[in-house]
């Protein structure tokens, strides 16, 4: 076998245990460390950044600013594009930078402000998006603004806004004003706290112009954020896939840029850079009728892009933001012109959610990098269809079974801690063939503090079919006490599910007061069962838990 790849070992070590093993188990040691429990889920991020401060957006950033013990982060894009401030699908606008009819530049943070002042009221924080390129900027400005909608072509989306600046210096007066102003309005301390970002995706159409054109205007930007505020925190790429050609190309050029080549601003060698992003996204697909997700997909992108990171011996502690980390990638297609997109309203999100981050937190553990946040790139969509189908966290301001896989990870703090099972996929075998076996995915990811402990269980399968619930025979070692109070969380058909709610009650495309007032409590994480309180023996308690196909739960323990 000395020939055979060592994740080919792993994959059919875990097809042997697919057939033998017919019951599910468990087994968390608490007495065994693997490393913090960063908050890397609290990360979240949307294309429109005008529904920030509208009805539905301020009540959803309102909570997931409660759900998260840490501040959240939110990314945003289109907070320089030039326009009017009304939202649209794909679009934003801010109207910060316009010139008169002598080419003097004009500034206007009314928009700006509006958008960050929210986000500042509920002690979030921006990962502060320095793009697009204002229209008067444009190296070619016309034709600016698109009028994308689900089904059309998506590459009509990349106009004028793609394009590099006329003159940089006019480009790096901007960015120094924007962060100046955002000092003065805001106090040095809290920018302090900011991550400033330089575009997105610019391997990408998103950028109309060349890598070397990149990290000038990078070099542009850093200088003029550090002249602004010199303790501020600059980064980028956020280059789309890194273990394809183009994306992971464009990263290592970056990376060489800002460690070993000249400056374009200093002429000196070298870049600021505080921190590393880059994207990674799953492929789904219709099969047979039904979605068929791939979560392999993304985890290879994500361990491709910590390798290329790591490969840099300067960046080794270097924070990494995953800044856009989801199922595929357009948040604003529904799933009746993409139907592979069936998987958002229900539970199939969810528990792909559950068991991607416990496999982000893996690869971060196996590349040995500083993992900061993963952005889940779903927010809400403004006066829309009741669950129309897009990638987002709640709809007409209920939210959606999604939503409370953040709110479990919110009761989740300290350090993470040992989990294995006999039918949970090996983290290198769902990296490099998803989760496609016979058998699903039952996993789980679990933490300890010092009065707290908690277990995030799921059922998971890359295809979105009805199967069997799983009896989770669940073993709780090292339990640092005799007494515990257990209080369970449960994501199914039939809890934190406004969904199946909304179904039941014929699918209303306007619901009254009364359904509202029903589907918003439904989408609320429901507790499962009453809590108990249960004595420990020997540091250890066994229980088993039934869990159905696609949910997932959370096994909380305090004392």
């Amino acid at each position: 076998m000395k020939n055979i790849p060592f994740a080919r070992i792993l994959t059919l070590w875990f097809c042997c245990i697919s057939v033998w093993g017919q019951k599910a188990t468990l087994t968390v040691d608490f007495n065994k460390e693997i490393g913090p429990m960063q908050p890397a889920w609290a990360w979240f991020g949307y294309d429109e950044p005008n529904y920030t401060y509208m009805k539905d957006g301020k009540k959803l950033l309102s909570e997931i600013a409660a759900l998260s013990p840490v501040p959240v982060y939110v990314r945003a894009h289109n907070l320089l594009t030039t326009g009017d401030g009304t939202p649209a699908l794909k679009w934003g606008s801010t109207n910060a930078y316009t010139e008169d009819a002598q080419g003097n530049p004009k500034y206007d943070w009314t928009i700006v402000d509006k958008i960050f002042d929210t986000y500042i009221e509920r002690g979030m924080k921006p990962l502060a998006q320095m793009g697009f390129m204002p229209e008067a900027l444009s190296t070619k400005p016309q034709p600016y603004q698109h009028k994308w909608t689900p089904g059309q072509t998506y590459n009509s989306i990349y106009t004028g806004w793609t394009y590099p600046p006329r003159d940089y210096k006019k480009w790096a007066e901007l960015v120094y004003q924007w962060v100046k102003h955002s000092v003065a309005r805001y106090g040095q301390k809290e920018v302090e706290s900011w991550y400033w970002e330089l575009w997105n995706e610019p391997d990408s159409p998103y950028w109309s112009g060349t890598v070397k054109e990149y990290c000038k205007l990078y070099d542009y930007s850093a200088d003029a954020v550090r002249r602004a505020l010199p303790t501020a925190k600059i980064g980028g790429p956020h280059v789309t896939g890194p273990s394809g050609r183009r994306g992971g190309n464009f990263l290592k050029t970056f990376l060489k840029h800002c460690t070993q080549d000249t400056n374009y601003v200093t002429g000196k060698i070298g870049t600021p850079l505080d921190f590393v992003a880059f994207h990674a996204k799953g492929a789904p697909k219709l099969v047979n009728g039904h979605v068929q997700m791939n979560m392999g997909t993304q985890l290879r992108d994500i361990s491709s892009g910590f390798e290329i990171v790591a490969s840099f011996p300067q960046l080794k502690n270097t924070p990494i933001i995953i800044g856009e980390s989801d199922p595929e990638g357009c948040a604003a297609c529904g799933m009746k012109t993409d139907p592979q997109n069936a998987y958002r309203n229900g539970t199939m999100y969810s528990s792909y959610t559950a068991a991607s981050f416990a496999r982000k937190y893996a690869l971060a553990d196996l590349h040995q990098v500083n993992f900061k946040g993963a952005v889940s790139w779903s927010f809400e969509f403004e006066d829309q269809p009741w669950f129309y189908g897009f990638r987002d966290l709640a709809t007409n301001g209920v939210d959606k079974p999604v939503l409370n896989v953040f709110r479990m990870f919110g009761k989740m703090s300290g350090k993470r801690v040992e989990v294995k099972g006999n039918l949970m996929y090996p983290m290198l075998t769902v990296r490099d063939s998803s989760v496609r076996h016979t058998l699903p995915d039952i996993g789980g990811l679990a933490s300890k503090d010092q009065r707290r402990a908690s277990v995030m269980l799921w059922n998971y399968h890359d295809d979105d079919i009805v199967g069997q619930a799983a009896a989770i025979n669940l073993t709780l070692k090292g339990i640092p006490t005799k007494k515990v109070k257990i209080t369970q969380y449960r994501i199914d058909s039939e809890h934190s599910n406004s969904y199946e709610v909304w179904k039941k009650m014929g699918s209303p495309a306007n619901p009254t007061a009364a359904q509202i007032k029903e589907l918003e409590k439904a989408g609320q994480l429901a507790q499962f069962g009453s809590p108990k309180n249960e004595t420990v023996k020997d540091g250890q308690l066994i229980f088993s838990v039934m869990l159905p196909r696609q949910g997932v739960g959370l096994v909380m323990l305090e004392w």
